[in-house]
């Protein structure tokens, strides 16, 4: 989902580009349980490691919006939704879908999708996966992964995702201007550097099917999007929180760790309600787990439930900020065949400035799985 940054996804190394069929053939297999009223999609391709391909430096200078929301000729690159939706009777979702886009040499261009539903009222997180190949890059942001679809400009975005149980038919706005983190180019040392912004609240309306019944729904959105010359063999894991505060102000804090699992860095950035991006140094902002939680479906410990504290930096407009995150379910996992990772909705209460404050956000936990 960013820094030195790390992102949200760098989960789409899942995707091989195999060429055993056609360039824009979906897999399609059926749906299996997945022991906790969620749903998978099995065959999602094997892992890809990075071998024999090499991260190189990013060549281009500047993040160029609106341009840049289109695909790029890069080896990694990902379009990340995260989001809570509630219905005319005031029901309420939360939603992940993302497609991650990969060139790997002379392969074709492959694509991933993951598509998750958080239900609070049935006690249920659904999830699925879709993978699709194309000979070539698409010239503007305009991705269809099997049946689900990404398209847009400018933060004016459409995605459209099925799968059992679930469905969703958005339209997009941004509500700030798009916030470019660590000025829009972070590094992750010998994994390569990445491109990274996000509108960090859009205004979502549209249409969700919940069984068969579908309901208008309205809501609010954070997108991320990261592209470049970098791949995922060399990084550890990484927990990575965004932050949509009643106040109006949005956060984003990630914590990064190696390959031996010790913590490497934690970065991030705090967007004011009027859209000024200040970014966090590595010791403005702590996060603490609170507890920790088993999966009965691979075994993996995740800590689960979070207080982020932000120290006050009078100079550079930034309060003091103490917040509790809370999972609106313990299980919010993804558990695939072939790796797992726990991102879900979290509810959010303490104070700003001495004042108090609620929200919403979503938490990606990622590298816990060593199975």
């Amino acid at each position: 989902m960013r820094p030195s940054w790390l992102a949200p996804a760098l989960l789409a190394v899942i995707l091989a580009l195999s060429s055993c069929g056609p360039p824009g053939a979906a897999e399609t297999v059926g749906l299996q349980d997945a022991g906790n009223g969620s749903e998978q999609e099995r065959g999602v391709p094997s892992t890809m490691t990075g071998a024999g391909i090499s991260a190189t430096p990013s060549p281009q200078a500047d993040v160029r919006l609106p341009e840049d929301d289109a695909p790029h000729d890069a080896l990694t690159e990902w379009w990340y939704y995260t989001g809570h939706l509630l219905t005319t009777d005031g029901v309420q979702y939360g939603f992940e879908f993302v497609v991650f886009q990969l060139i790997r040499g002379e392969n074709p261009i492959g694509y991933l999708a993951h598509f998750a539903v958080t239900d609070p009222q049935r006690d249920r997180f659904h999830y699925a996966a879709r993978s699709d190949q194309r000979p070539e890059v698409p010239p503007t942001l305009d991705i269809a992964v099997g049946e689900w679809t990404l398209a847009g400009e400018g933060g004016h975005d459409r995605i459209s995702a099925a799968m059992n149980d679930y469905a969703l038919d958005l339209s997009l706005i941004p509500e700030k201007p798009a916030t470019l983190h660590h000025g829009g180019l972070i590094s992750y040392g010998p994994a390569g550097d990445s491109y990274y912004y996000s509108r960090t609240r859009m205004a979502a309306t549209g249409t969700m099917r919940v069984g068969d019944r579908w309901h208008q729904v309205a809501g609010q959105v954070w997108f991320d999007h990261q592209w470049g010359n970098f791949i995922v063999s060399p990084l550890g894991g990484w927990d990575w929180y965004s932050v949509q505060l009643d106040d109006g102000h949005d956060l984003m804090l990630s914590v990064l760790r190696g390959t031996d699992g010790q913590r490497s860095g934690a970065f991030g950035t705090l967007v004011k309600p009027n859209g000024r991006a200040l970014e966090l140094g590595p010791d403005v902002a702590t996060v603490e787990a609170t507890g920790s939680w088993v999966s009965p479906h691979t075994g993996v410990a995740y800590p689960s439930g979070w207080r982020i504290a932000v120290s006050s930096q009078p100079e550079d407009g930034i309060p003091t900020i103490e917040l509790s995150l809370s999972p609106v379910l313990l299980d919010q996992e993804l558990a695939f065949d072939e790796m797992a990772y726990w991102e879900g909705a979290v509810s959010i209460n303490g104070v700003v400035a001495g004042e108090p404050v609620d929200g919403w956000g979503y938490v990606e936990l990622t590298g816990y799985d060593a199975r």
